[in-house]
C-alpha cells in the first residue's frame, strides 16, 4: 500500500525533476514478420498486436517526457539476442507482447468461413522478470510498479500463469521466467509485458479498443516513470 502511495504521488511529479537528462527506455516489439507469433481468436498476429501496443506506449512515455529507444518497430530484427544488444545505453527495457494459451485449452468456431480457436479459461495481463537478469532487484521493483498501477487502473492480472511459473508478486502478475533471452541477457532492469490474452474472443475485441490501449499505456508509462525515480534517487552520488 505504501508503494502504491509512492506511484500515486509520483503521477504528480515533473518526470524529468530528479534527472540530468530524460531516461531512456527501451520498448521492444515482441516477434516480428517473420515469426509473428500466436494468431488471436479471429486469426490476427501477435506481432500486430505487439506493434500497435508498443506505439501507444512509447507515445505515452514521450508524454512524461521519457526519452523512448524504438527497437524492432519494423519487425525486421533477426535474433533475439539483437533486441538487448540494441538497448545497451538506455535505462530500463520493456518487451511487448500479447498472451496465447496451450493446446489443450483451445475451442474451436468458425470465423469468417474458416476454423479458428480460442479460448474462454485466460485472460488479463503478465509481467515476467528473469532471476538471471543482473538487475534483478530493480526489476523486480519497476515490474510491481507496473503491476499496481494497472490494477489502479482497472485491469486484472492473469493467476493463469501459476501454472508453469513461479510468482514474483502474484498480487500485482509480476512470475518469473528466468531463461527469456531478452530478459537475461541485457544489463537492464527488464521485464517482458504480456498485455492480454489474444485468444480469448472477448478480451482480443478489448485489446483493440484505442481507449483501452491509452488507458494501458498511460498506467504503464507512469509506473515506468515512477520506477526510474526511485532509481535515479537511491543512485549513489
Amino acid at each position: 500500500m505504501i508503494f502504491l502511495r509512492f506511484l500515486i504521488f509520483c503521477l504528480f511529479l515533473p518526470s524529468t525533476a530528479a534527472f540530468a537528462a530524460p531516461p531512456l527506455v527501451a520498448v521492444d516489439v515482441g516477434h516480428g514478420l517473420v515469426n509473428s507469433g500466436a494468431l488471436s481468436a479471429r486469426g490476427r498476429s501477435e506481432f500486430e498486436f505487439n506493434q500497435v501496443f508498443a506505439g501507444v506506449l512509447a507515445g505515452a512515455l514521450r508524454q512524461r517526457d521519457l526519452g523512448v529507444r524504438e527497437i524492432n518497430f519494423a519487425g525486421d530484427i533477426g535474433s533475439l539476442a539483437e533486441r538487448p544488444a540494441q538497448a545497451v545505453g538506455s535505462d530500463f527495457f520493456i518487451a511487448i507482447h500479447h498472451d496465447s494459451i496451450s493446446e489443450a485449452y483451445l475451442q474451436f468456431w468458425d470465423w469468417d468461413g474458416s476454423e479458428a480457436s480460442y479460448t474462454e479459461v485466460k485472460r488479463g495481463f503478465g509481467i515476467f522478470v528473469s532471476a538471471q537478469n543482473p538487475q534483478l532487484a530493480t526489476s523486480l521493483r519497476c515490474a510491481s510498479s507496473l503491476g499496481a498501477m494497472l490494477r489502479r487502473a482497472g485491469f486484472s492480472p492473469s493467476s493463469w500463469h501459476g501454472r508453469r511459473h513461479r510468482a514474483a508478486d502474484a498480487e500485482n502478475g509480476v512470475w518469473y521466467y528466468d531463461n527469456l533471452v531478452v530478459l537475461y541477457r541485457t544489463t537492464l532492469p527488464a521485464v517482458l509485458f504480456e498485455a492480454g490474452v489474444i485468444k480469448h474472443r472477448e478480451e482480443e475485441l478489448e485489446l483493440l479498443d484505442p481507449e483501452r490501449q491509452a488507458r494501458m499505456a498511460d498506467a504503464l508509462a507512469t509506473a515506468i516513470a515512477a520506477c526510474l525515480f526511485v532509481i535515479e534517487k537511491s543512485a549513489p552520488e
